[in-house]
């Protein structure tokens, strides 16, 4: 069952609101042992073997998230992914919590029951770690929303009560709220596009201007529609420089071409890697800024 965006947090007696936890979503089945499925159906089971070791209840189906603490107890899913991927070989391994949501087979199917229901079973079951239950919250998102703000924090989803689960649906009973921040950047350079942005570009490469030239925190290749793909490209064609404009960085994708750094983008996103990357940016308009503002200091991590 996933959640349907929503715009802002908001405050209703019937619903309750839980923490949006940046992770991997995946179904755990206990019976004969314990399966681990990803949201697209594969099997998970091998790279998570701390879970797959723990012995719980047969008929047992739990949908939660997996997730990665960092030193101060947040979820990180940039620590995570150096799991995601990989199937353990005995050496040392980012630790895991399994954070529990729903409860949709608690010996027969729980499917059919209303959400509330559902959390009473859930918490009424002895699960050992890392597996631990989602804390929700009635009524009001407001200090729980205060709280994402104030850790950067994914954001929230909120829950109608007396909701079933349904699998398979994007259905208007969740909603999710998340917590993006904005910034501006200076565009260096673009990267080729193909298929239908073969004429166009694959993406903008994003930068803050660091002493003589430009730190380099990412591309972003989302919130373009068609008319603004062309009239951008036109205008890059225009741009076009020899060298990058960009510190060396071995990160950046080859083959792109590269633009007088001129042109200033605000650009929403989730949050600051600890390589210095913007995560999941999206383009949402240019400004006049003068790109010589747009600095490190003014826009990177540490401003405010």
């Amino acid at each position: 069952m996933l959640a349907t965006a929503w715009p802002a947090p908001f405050d209703d007696e019937q619903w309750v609101f839980e923490l949006k936890w940046d992770g991997v979503r995946c179904i755990l089945t206990s019976a004969n042992g314990v399966v681990l499925t990803s949201r697209t159906g594969n099997d998970m089971t091998a790279r998570y073997p701390g879970l797959a070791r723990l012995a719980l209840p047969d008929d047992l189906v739990l949908d939660g998230e997996i997730v990665a603490l960092d030193d101060a107890g947040h979820p990180s899913f940039e620590l995570l992914q150096s799991r995601m991927n990989v199937v353990p070989s005995g050496g040392a391994m980012v630790p895991i919590t399994y954070v529990v949501f729903d409860l949709l087979v608690n010996g027969t199917s729980t499917l059919h029951l209303p959400l509330e229901e559902r959390t009473a079973q859930l918490r009424g079951l002895d699960l050992p770690p890392p597996i631990v239950v989602a804390d929700s919250y009635p009524a009001s998102s407001a200090a729980i929303w205060s709280f994402v703000q104030e850790h950067d924090l994914e954001g929230i989803v909120a829950k109608r009560l007396g909701s079933r689960y349904v699998p398979g649906s994007r259905s208007p009973d969740w909603r999710k709220v998340g917590h993006f921040k904005q910034l501006r950047a200076v565009v260096g350079g673009y990267t080729p596009g193909s298929g239908g942005r073969a004429a166009t570009f694959g993406s903008l490469l994003l930068g803050l201007v660091d002493d003589d030239k430009l730190r380099w925190i990412g591309a972003v290749g989302s919130g373009f529609d068609d008319q603004a793909l062309r009239a951008i490209r036109s205008a890059l064609d225009e741009m076009r420089v020899v060298a990058s404009p960009f510190h060396d960085d071995p990160a950046i994708p080859a083959g792109s071409t590269w633009v007088e750094p001129r042109l200033v983008a605000m650009v929403r996103y989730k949050q600051w890697t600890a390589a210095g990357r913007v995560r999941a940016p999206s383009f949402k308009g240019f400004t006049d800024a003068p790109a010589a503002t747009v600095t490190w200091q003014s826009e990177g991590p540490g401003a405010r």
